[in-house]
Parts: C-alpha cells; structure tokens; sequence
C-alpha cells in the first residue's frame, strides 16, 4: 500500500469516528498574508497615533497645567494611559508580524527536512506503516 493510499484510509477512520471529513490547513500563503496585515496595522497606528504626547491632547493638558486648571493634570494621565495602551497594541502587532514571517520559514524548512528523511534512498516515499515502526 502506498503512503497516499494509506495517509487516504486514516483520514478517512478518523473522519468516520470524530464525522468530519475536513482538513485543517493552513498555508504558508495564509501565515504571510496574515503577517503582512499586521505589519501594515502596526505601520498605520504608529503614524496615526499621538504616542509622544505632542498632539492636542498633550497642548492642552500643557495649557490646562500653565493656567493652574486642574484638569491639565488629568488630561495628562489620561494621556499616559493611552501612550500605555497604544503602544502594548503596536508590540501585539509586532509580535504577530514576526512571529508569522519566522514561523513561515521556520516551518518551510522543517517540512523540506521531514521530507527528505521519510524517503527511501531511491527518492519513493515510505509507507505509513514503515513510518510507524519509528515512532512505537
């Protein structure tokens, strides 16, 4: 039996037990996608967002404060508060673009060298039972 014939015969065991016969794929077009967007977000909230201070909230919280009002003061915790959030918001995004570029070639590069060890040396790929001896 080839490794299709039987990868085909457990799919198709495990779909008739859990009564699915879908696959969870996810390709590496879809990881880049995905990684590009966040990348994209991050660039967006970054020149959109007022992380210095020097915006109008931050004039006016100055002003507030210069003029003895109180809310000068208030206006600008409420500042530091956002500058906080935003930019925990830019790291998550930051995150996700790299760890989705990494993860994109990390995983390319463990599935070339799974690859080439579950082939005979004529290049044939081994069964699945053949594969199965190395893992009991």
């Amino acid at each position: 039996m080839t490794f299709d014939e039987e990868w085909a015969a457990a799919k198709q065991g495990v779909a008739a037990g859990g009564g699915s016969s879908h696959d969870l794929v996810v390709t590496q077009d879809d990881l880049g996608a995905v990684g590009h967007e966040a990348f994209l977000i991050h660039g967006e909230l970054r020149k959109k967002t007022d992380i210095a201070g020097t915006g109008a909230t931050g004039r006016a919280a100055a002003e507030c404060s210069s003029r003895n009002l109180t809310m000068g003061a208030e206006l600008s915790v409420t500042l530091s508060t956002w500058d906080a959030q935003v930019k925990t918001v830019l790291q998550m995004y930051a995150h996700i673009s790299n760890h989705l570029d990494y993860s994109e070639k990390a995983h390319a590069n463990d599935d070339e060298v799974i690859a080439a060890s579950l082939r005979h040396r004529d290049g044939s790929a081994m069964s699945v039972s053949e594969i199965q001896m190395y893992v009991k």
